[in-house]
């Protein structure tokens, strides 16, 4: 019953929460990937729109650092994911944070990454602190956090990490989520651990299950494997929910965390599976319906 009421629509929001709900769906972050159809996609974006382009094991940093400059250059503010895992070394960083600066490029998030194969950065952490000690263009880095825990990666050593990359981090922005309390409760639990982040809040955007899993293929066999043990219930509610799944429940039933100062939720962080046509119309529509409910 608590899943089937996150997917429901609340209708009683206070106007504290509903005025939250507002101004964060009104400026989210579009998350996207570096496929073929991203340019044709990225025409749907609104004007300046904040967006952040994935890093694939199977593409490699440079094309995450390409379709980053694209973007960049048709006016948008773009946010390249730097993967450990797909880093060589200091001169192979050397040269990415040269092609960001050239490409006017100012933010990172700095991950872990899925890739296999490493060079000198092992982890998202050993990462940062060797851009912390370089010349580069950064004047605003993200990092991951995972209220829902990783598959393999054992929880105290996530909060360990986490606590190790909060000095040399702006923001952190959660894995993809569908339960509202365990947000509440992981980031409430966080604060009290003196972690003060600001949390950008992973929700999905409009879906549909073949096309979902088309893209999670395209970026690679592990990839998809990974996707479907973590995120198994998504894809059985948009199967129950005849293909096609709307985050309108879940954004409202985080819209009181949104508006608790103490929680300091600065955003939310789309996930459009390069489906931005789809999730624009839904997010211009719903902002629509939240504004009318609060006029």
């Amino acid at each position: 019953m608590a899943a089937l009421a996150l997917l429901r629509r609340r209708s009683g929001l206070d106007p504290g929460a509903l005025a939250a709900l507002r101004r964060i769906v009104g400026a989210p972050k579009f998350e996207v990937v570096p496929l073929k159809n991203l340019d044709d996609q990225a025409a749907f974006l609104p004007a300046g729109a904040l967006v952040s382009v994935t890093a694939s094991p199977a593409k490699g940093i440079e094309a995450t650092i390409e379709a980053s400059a694209r973007l960049r250059a048709r006016g948008l503010t773009v946010v390249p994911h730097l993967s450990a895992h797909t880093i060589r070394d200091r001169a192979h960083l050397a040269e990415l944070m040269k092609r960001m600066a050239e490409a006017r490029l100012d933010r990172a998030f700095v991950v872990g990454g899925d890739a296999d194969d490493r060079g000198d950065f092992h982890d998202g952490l050993s990462l940062l602190r060797a851009i912390r000690e370089m010349d580069h263009p950064l004047r605003e880095i993200g990092v991951p956090c995972y209220p829902q825990g990783h598959p393999s990666i054992p929880d105290p050593v996530l909060l360990q990490a986490l606590a190790d990359k909060a000095p040399l981090a702006d923001y952190m922005t959660t894995q993809m989520c569908f339960d509202a309390d365990a947000i509440a409760s992981w980031l409430r639990a966080r604060r009290a651990d003196g972690i003060a982040l600001p949390a950008v809040i992973g929700v999905p955007g409009v879906a549909e299950p073949h096309k979902l899993l088309s893209i999670a293929t395209r970026i690679g066999v592990s990839d998809t494997r990974r996707f479907m043990t973590k995120n198994a219930r998504f894809v059985a509610r948009m199967v129950r929910s005849g293909g096609f799944y709307k985050p309108d429940g879940l954004l409202e039933s985080l819209a009181p965390l949104m508006a608790d100062a103490s929680a300091s939720v600065q955003g939310i962080h789309i996930y459009t599976f390069n489906a931005v046509e789809a999730c624009e119309v839904w997010r211009t529509r719903y902002l629509t319906d939240l504004e009318a409910r609060a006029s």
